[in-house]
């Protein structure tokens, strides 16, 4: 077909000084030129929320950064609708960094195929996703370890790492207690995914609350917070227990100062350890993780749960609502 389309982007207006307001965004529709040799066309049905995307927004960093003027990067899940290669066919589902925006003008070795009949394309980016699903397991499988009898905290537990990794922890059969904010999420976490505890870290103090919950001390803390959280978990760790650092959503907002485990000390005093990863660090462990997911989600073993936001133009307001704890799950925007 090779026609002329049009694209509607979110790009990249303004650096922010600390949350990502919406006027640091701009939303543009323009034409595209027709395709060259070697390149595909996307509609993009899918793009995934995260937050990691903040620190992409500095200027530098340990994510790849975005540059002003620049399509907001985004993981996404969509459709190829126009193709100028043989290496991709009209028709075919595929994920990538697409990009926040309507249609990706991609090249083979941006994208992977997917396969629709296991799963839904969304759940490539939520349960089946590099930076959610497998991250999660990857987390508690290779380096938090959890064992039968184990008290394991994680905080963000109603979010999209979060949800997974408490799930994978009870299956190891560990005593799970998550952290989130709000009623509703602690039902979530209870009533929907089973843990045996919940804090609310809103309406709670977690301190106390890890103190009666677990007496005896944490095992094991999944952390995707930092901050006061992770000083709170610190100071109820148990003797040779694991802090595993996933994410640290409560500092994105502000790299240059970065606000450091004040109960760090405890690490010591308890013969514990502390130790941070990304899934990609375990490269060799993702076809693994990739497949016991796709199992459990086959098989109705796993929860997979989500928020959606649609219209491309909603991607500013969806990652303020991630900041802002407004997402059960993976947060999603669906472009059209």
């Amino acid at each position: 077909m090779n026609a002329d389309a049009t694209n509607t982007r979110v790009i990249f207006a303004k650096r922010p000084t600390e949350q990502a307001t919406p006027d640091c965004f701009e939303v543009k529709t323009e034409s595209l030129s027709p395709l060259q040799s070697g390149q595909a066309r996307v509609a993009v049905e899918f793009v995934s929320v995260d937050a990691g995307t903040r620190t992409m927004l500095r200027g530098e960093g340990f994510h790849m950064q975005v540059a002003l003027g620049d399509t907001i990067h985004a993981g996404g899940v969509g459709r190829v609708i126009d193709s100028n290669t043989d290496a991709l066919s009209v028709g075919q589902a595929v994920r990538g960094r697409l990009g926040a925006q309507t249609l990706a003008t991609v090249r083979a070795d941006d994208v992977e195929v997917i396969d629709e009949t296991g799963a839904p394309l969304n759940a490539y980016l939520g349960v089946l996703g590099g930076s959610t699903g497998v991250t999660a397991w990857i987390g508690m499988r290779c380096v938090a370890k959890p064992k039968a009898g184990d008290v394991v905290v994680v905080s963000a537990a109603a979010g999209a790492v979060g949800s997974i990794a408490t799930q994978i922890a009870k299956k190891s059969g560990a005593f799970v207690i998550g952290i989130a904010g709000g009623a509703t999420k602690k039902a979530f976490l209870t009533e929907k995914l089973g843990l045996d505890a919940a804090i609310d870290y809103k309406n709670e103090d977690v301190n106390q609350r890890l103190r009666e919950l677990a007496p005896k001390g944490v095992n094991v803390f999944f952390d995707n917070v930092g901050g006061p959280v992770l000083d709170a978990v610190l100071d109820n760790i148990a003797m040779r227990s694991k802090v595993v650092i996933c994410g640290a959503i409560s500092q994105y907002d502000d790299m240059d100062n970065v606000t450091g485990p004040s109960m760090y000390l405890r690490l010591a005093e308890r013969q514990s350890s502390m130790e941070g990863f990304a899934y990609f660090h375990f490269a060799e462990r993702i076809p693994e993780a990739s497949a016991e997911l796709a199992r459990w989600l086959s098989d109705g073993e796993i929860v997979f749960e989500e928020t959606i936001l649609d219209g491309i133009e909603r991607y500013p307001e969806a990652l303020g609502f991630m900041f802002d704890g407004g997402n059960v799950g993976k947060l999603l925007v669906r472009p059209r």
